[in-house]
């Protein structure tokens, strides 16, 4: 059996490496590249029963199979594990000894700040090509002009075009791994011929959200373009794949691009994100008893998290999405790290971000816990911005001093407690997650 004999247990997700049609009616048919779950082993080690994406159920061979895992790859994904930033060009002919025709790699040209230089071994000795910048584009000859260090590379693998050599063998920075060999070995890479890009339903800064088709199921894809925010991003999918709750937006599969493209592909939420959904409807529409399922979730979303060590970050309405049949979902894992890390704050939201967040840039569960406060004031307002009438730069001279915001109109007085506890000021007196969840299924039982 795959996998050195192991067994694998119920829920397990594989990617099916080739086709299969069965030959019998007990047997699941499947395509290469389908995502199947096991549903439990079977009498037969090389077999297991399992469910395709439409929920029909099946035995499958073992051996046509492979196991997703989370992608916990020792060194530092990357899309450019090639480019070696500052060094000399003396230490990139050291890094390209023994000379070998066709090993390359990318660094920051040391005459002329902002370009870039591709230094490759050819016949023994190392060719420097300075990479200029040109107008956005990037070139060596001045001829062909490309968007961004990927594609430029991706051209000269393909073809030398006026170089010694045709680039061959990437030498990899230490500690970097191929970001999209990591997601094709932990069967996470999808195919870009079976992903259609339907209309866009976002534009943010970092690039385009779509809706999308895969293999005809529904879902939404995050475009993005350009390499070096395409390189924050694949932190995003990689914490994505270790990752699995019905209150956390799902990772279907990562594509990255030669040309530098990143698409990460995602179940679709019809009803959009929280804010706008509770915005748009408004008390008339929904209940009481609605709000607090969509509390709940959030909240039961968060305690898995905190059960992993993995802190959200940003965690508000705006990063909450609503699925077809009402399920919140907590999305946007940009920013989550493993709990208890520091990071820049100069981006950072104020008015959903605890003190000692902004004040230490210490980031725990218990700060996540204060922003699950906040969240809950957006939930009972109907999405209101937090802190009303307050202006910015006030907001948080006054928390400091023990200001907390007034229950929304209509909030249950159980749910404002709820909300005053999560903005106690010392992060060690703030409840868990796993706290807030016992407290919120309790208000839901009277």
């Amino acid at each position: 059996m795959s996998d050195a004999q192991t067994i694998w247990p119920s829920g397990t997700e594989c990617l099916a490496k080739y086709n299969f049609k069965g030959s019998t009616a007990q047997d699941l048919p499947f395509c290469k590249g389908d995502v199947l779950t096991i549903l439990s082993a079977t009498k037969d080690p090389n077999w297991y029963k399992a469910k395709n994406s439409g929920g029909q159920e099946g035995t499958i061979p073992a051996n046509y199979v492979q196991k997703r895992e989370g992608v916990k790859s020792g060194g530092k994904l990357s899309l450019m594990p090639w480019f070696h930033g500052k060094i000399t060009r003396d230490q990139a002919e050291r890094l390209l000894y023994p000379p070998e025709t066709g090993l390359y790699l990318v660094r920051e040209s040391t005459n002329y700040p902002g370009d870039y230089t591709l230094c490759v071994s050819c016949d023994g000795k190392v060719e420097h090509y300075r990479i200029i910048y040109k107008d956005g584009k990037l070139s060596i000859d001045e001829e062909e002009f490309f968007e961004n260090l990927m594609q430029l590379v991706e051209h000269y693998t393909k073809d030398a075009d006026g170089l010694c050599t045709k680039l061959m063998n990437p030498k990899l920075m230490e500690g970097t791994v191929a970001a999209k060999d990591e997601f094709s070995r932990s069967g996470w890479a999808l195919d870009r011929k079976e992903l259609k890009l339907l209309q866009t339903i976002g534009k943010g800064e970092f690039g385009d959200v779509n809706v999308g088709e895969y293999r005809g199921t529904k879902v939404a894809v995050k475009c993005i373009k350009h390499d070096a925010t395409a390189q924050a991003f694949v932190a995003e999918a990689s914490v994505m794949t270790q990752l699995r709750h019905n209150n956390l937006v799902q990772l279907l599969g990562v594509i990255v691009e030669e040309k530098g493209s990143l698409f990460i592909v995602t179940e679709y939420m019809a009803k959009g994100c929280l804010v706008d959904y509770l915005r748009s409807r408004g008390r008339t529409v929904i209940g009481v008893d609605c709000l607090l399922k969509f509390s709940l979730d959030v909240c039961e979303a968060m305690e898995y998290l905190e059960a992993n060590n993995f802190v959200h970050r940003d965690l508000a309405a705006r990063n909450v999405l609503v699925s077809e049949d009402s399920i919140a979902k907590v999305s946007d894992f940009g920013l989550t790290k493993e709990a208890s890390s520091t990071q820049d704050t100069a981006k950072l939201p104020v008015k959903w971000t605890s003190p000692e967040a902004l004040r230490e840039k210490k980031f725990s569960t218990k700060s996540d816990v204060w922003s699950y406060g906040i969240l809950l004031w957006e939930i009972y307002s109907f999405g209101r911005v937090p802190y009303p009438k307050i202006p910015l730069k006030d907001v948080v001279p006054r928390v400091e001093k023990g200001y907390k915001m007034e229950a929304p109109d209509g909030c249950p007085d159980a749910v404002y407690e709820v909300m005053k506890l999560c903005w106690t000021l010392d992060p060690e007196q703030r409840p868990s997650f796993k706290a807030l969840r016992n407290k919120l299924q309790q208000i839901g039982a009277k």
